[in-house]
């Protein structure tokens, strides 16, 4: 098929997860015909083999956490969760591996959907290949977005594909608990399912490569409360440990670590990073390397490509999946103001076309026992950034952690720029922290001064007082 044969289009988007959905349905909005491309499942990562998968498998095991601190509940909630029931709740909330719901969703915005592989064949032009082989290609008048995501990177070890280790999509889609499972990572992919696999009955062995401990991204004491936690629920943490080899001998899985030690199990699962799915989506053809990843400026347009954007983990910014929905919602809205000519976009700081919570402001929650939560910088983060800051810490022992559940134990942790008495970053540790992290993410966006945020009163009792401890401890010091 020739250009000339092409469908032109506003906009066409490559990729149909939560990313692609978002920048399809704010360029639909703007009445930009738009054309979406899927290889996979329409709504992507997040909604088959990430985001609801791993929650789904998590929120029991949280629920009986939480139950097991309650004096009323604690000796029925001791027994042993019901695997199956979990993982039924779990196949309910991916639709089975279906995408109906999700066509249904793209085609009443009003955007077209190409199902195939979407390649770009020069500016401006997505060249996708139906799973029949046949071929059709889309131009754009205005802007092509990528949105392809990321995917698990696997270490280089000999003969690992023999081995068939688990991923990310294995650990959130298996049908049945590995009565032994080695967890190789310490980021948020390893200590979530390494917590969801041991509450469902695996004996989990995490192995750590770096001495920093887990979630090594967060303020330490994040890593050290879920290590913890993890240990007293039955894991074998072992950090400093790197895999040298990897074999599976009748079933069995065997993994050998840098000194020397056998472990065996029945599955790995590798969590160590994720690589851009920009590998076959034809970037040669416009001056791009196949398989990197894309740099963009805060509007989400490729650098050097006026028609280009990129948005959600391919840009690497912030591998979020509502990190890269609030980039759609940027890079939509700038896609539309350019499409209509507007002679200036509202690209400064915090603007309308300025995708700048990525810098300032990204919010995390990891859903562990205890749960970890942060947004914006940590104190080391701060300091390297050149800005004079003070951390304030206190445990979170207010009277809402008490009625939350007996021996709650929990910290949390704000980072104060001291010339202009704003937080540059909150971290809370504990359970139910993850519903307390977006006042903290209101506080560090919108830069309320610390004076200001003395008169945002906490309900009592709730675990919020930690604000007031927080305030309280930075006034007295």
């Amino acid at each position: 098929m020739t250009q000339s044969d092409s469908i032109a289009y506003d906009v066409v988007v490559i990729g149909a997860g939560p990313v692609g959905e978002n920048v399809a349905d704010r360029t639909r909005a703007a009445g930009l015909a738009t054309a979406i491309v899927e290889s996979e499942l329409v709504g992507g990562e997040c909604s088959y083999w990430a985001c609801m998968p791993s929650k789904a498998l998590l929120r029991p095991v949280i629920a009986r956490a939480d139950a097991l601190r309650l004096p009323g509940l604690s000796r029925s909630a001791g027994d042993p969760l019901d695997a199956a029931a979990v993982l039924a709740r779990r196949d309910e909330f991916t639709s089975h591996w279906k995408d109906d719901g999700q066509v249904q969703w793209v085609e009443g915005i009003g955007a077209d959907l190409y199902r195939g592989q979407g390649r770009l064949a020069g500016p401006r032009t997505v060249e996708v290949t139906a799973p029949d082989g046949t071929r059709r290609v889309l131009t754009a008048r205005h802007a092509v977005a990528v949105c392809t995501g990321s995917a698990a990177a696997l270490p280089d070890l000999p003969g690992l594909a023999e081995v068939r280790p688990w991923t990310s999509r294995e650990a959130t889609s298996a049908e049945s608990a590995p009565g032994r499972l080695i967890v190789v990572g310490g980021g948020v992919v390893a200590v979530e399912m390494a917590t969801a696999w041991q509450a469902l009955g695996s004996r989990v062995t995490l192995l750590v490569r770096g001495d920093e401990g887990l979630l090594a991204r967060m303020e330490p004491f994040a890593g050290e409360l879920v290590a913890e936690a993890l240990t007293e629920a039955g894991a074998d943490i072992r950090t400093g440990t790197s895999v040298e080899s990897v074999t599976r001998q009748d079933g069995t899985v065997v993994a050998v670590t840098g000194t020397g030690d056998r472990i065996e199990a029945d599955e790995i699962l590798f969590a160590t990073g994720r690589a851009p799915r920009t590998g076959d989506i034809g970037l040669e053809t416009v001056g791009l390397e196949p398989g990197s990843w894309l740099p963009v400026d805060d509007s989400l347009r490729v650098e050097g490509h006026d028609w280009l954007y990129a948005v959600g983990d391919v840009n690497h910014r912030a591998l979020l999946t509502h990190q890269g929905k609030y980039q759609a919602r940027i890079a939509g809205a700038a896609i539309a103001a350019r499409a209509s000519g507007a002679p200036d976009l509202d690209a400064g700081p915090w603007g309308a076309h300025a995708a700048t919570a990525d810098h300032d402001a990204v919010p995390q929650v990891v859903f562990t026992d205890p749960e970890a939560a942060s947004v914006g910088l940590s104190l080391a983060e701060a300091e390297q950034a050149g800005h004079r800051v003070r951390a304030v810490d206190v445990d979170i022992a207010v009277a809402g952690s008490s009625l939350y559940g007996d021996g709650y134990r929990g910290r949390a942790r704000m980072v104060v720029d001291l010339e202009d008495e704003i937080v540059r970053g909150v971290t809370f540790v504990g359970p139910g922290v993850g519903e307390l992290i977006h006042s903290a993410t209101v506080a560090v966006a919108g830069r309320v001064p610390i004076d200001r945020l003395w008169h945002a009163v906490p309900s009592y009792p709730t675990i919020s007082e930690v604000w007031l401890r927080l305030l309280e401890a930075y006034r007295d010091n």
